[in-house]
């Protein structure tokens, strides 16, 4: 399976799961929901975040998602992450050993629980193994079109 890019995989404001992004559309984007495979169109005013713009609060400075995920991966051995449904003293245990100082009044346990369901997604249905930065750059083709310019 190939490594996972992050900057393809959204979360989407209201909607459960992760959407892999598949075009741009007149209308917005068009993605596909990992845990259905079905497609949908989201429009302008959806609150869409690429996993790889996320960053975590710490006490020192923000770290990367993706990062958090790998130290994940390492302490589960790409085993199951608890249940979101766990008890909240659980959750911050586990985050305290994975991101030891994290900033407790800004990252919360309702954010703790959107990674948790997130690392499972796509433990599921990706890879954890992520596209460095340095990897992005390089399999990016010439110049891409605007898919409204590929179409005609």
């Amino acid at each position: 399976m190939e490594k996972t890019d992050l900057k393809k995989i959204l979360s989407v404001s209201g909607e459960h799961g992760l959407f892999e992004y598949v075009a741009q559309g007149r209308g917005g984007i068009i993605a596909e929901s990992m845990l259905t495979g079905q497609r949908q169109m989201l429009g302008a005013n959806a609150k869409v975040s690429s996993l790889a713009d996320i960053s975590i609060y710490t006490d020192e400075t923000d770290v990367p998602l993706r990062e958090v995920l790998k130290t994940m991966a390492e302490k589960l051995g790409q085993g199951p992450a608890m249940s979101p449904k766990s008890d909240p003293k659980a959750i911050k245990a586990f985050f305290a050993e994975v991101l030891p100082n994290y900033d407790e009044d800004r990252f919360y346990v309702s954010h703790m629980k959107k990674i948790l369901d997130w690392y499972e997604v796509l433990r599921n249905h990706a890879t954890l193994e992520f596209v460095e930065e340095e990897e992005e750059s390089e399999d990016k083709p010439e110049e891409e079109k605007p898919a409204e310019e590929k179409a005609e």
